[in-house]
């Protein structure tokens, strides 16, 4: 299979950044093919302007890193996103991506307030990592917020099959070495369980 992994942390060295290498290399060991874009090391521009909520056309044709972003996405059968959340929500950055990339006419159409997801067909994995204990987050009703506003009205909507919400909570500075090895195999576990038969 052919994977896309976007992630999001300013910080090259952070627990983001190392779980996606952690989570890309299994996926290569388990021979697949992946890209990885690290939106903040590829200075990725997260503006929407104002050009670009006008349907892509001849006369209005879309930017070439939408473009091409677009085609990354087309060329790969499942799609892996990875950010903190800050706010309960993703980095200005990540949601930049998502705003500009999933786009009107390419991830989605809606007629009369209904939408419909243009990505059928696609898997998708979404690992987000939390200060806050994820119970917490449950039991303030948060959790439940982020499931409805990013898992479903966003890649479920795009059409995706989400396999997977993995989170990794109490994600503080300076984990201890166990810890953050446990946690990079539950990053390890998930490409196995949902990809080592492919």
């Amino acid at each position: 299979m052919k994977h896309l992994i976007v992630a999001a942390h300013p910080a090259a060295d952070s627990f983001t950044m190392g779980l996606t290498r952690t989570y890309a290399a299994e996926l290569e060991k388990l021979g697949h093919s992946q890209r990885t874009y690290d939106l903040y090391r590829m200075g990725f521009d997260p503006v929407l302007a104002a050009h670009e909520l006008v349907p892509v056309s001849a006369d209005h044709p879309a930017s070439a890193d939408v473009v091409q972003a677009q085609d990354d996405i087309c060329a790969a059968d499942a799609l892996t996103v990875i950010y903190p959340l800050w706010w309960l929500s993703m980095p200005a950055m990540m949601k930049g991506y998502i705003d500009r990339v999933f786009a009107r006419g390419f991830a989605y159409e809606a007629h009369n307030g209904i939408v419909r997801g243009l990505l059928a067909g696609k898997k998708s994995v979404l690992i987000t990592i939390s200060g806050a204990p994820l119970p917490l987050l449950v039991k303030s009703g948060n959790w439940n917020a982020v499931q409805v506003l990013q898992d479903t009205h966003i890649f479920r909507s795009a059409g995706f099959e989400l396999l997977e919400h993995l989170h990794f909570d109490e994600v503080e500075p300076h984990l201890a070495k166990a810890t953050v090895e446990k946690h990079m195999e539950r990053a390890r576990s998930c490409a196995r369980q949902h990809f080592a038969a492919d």
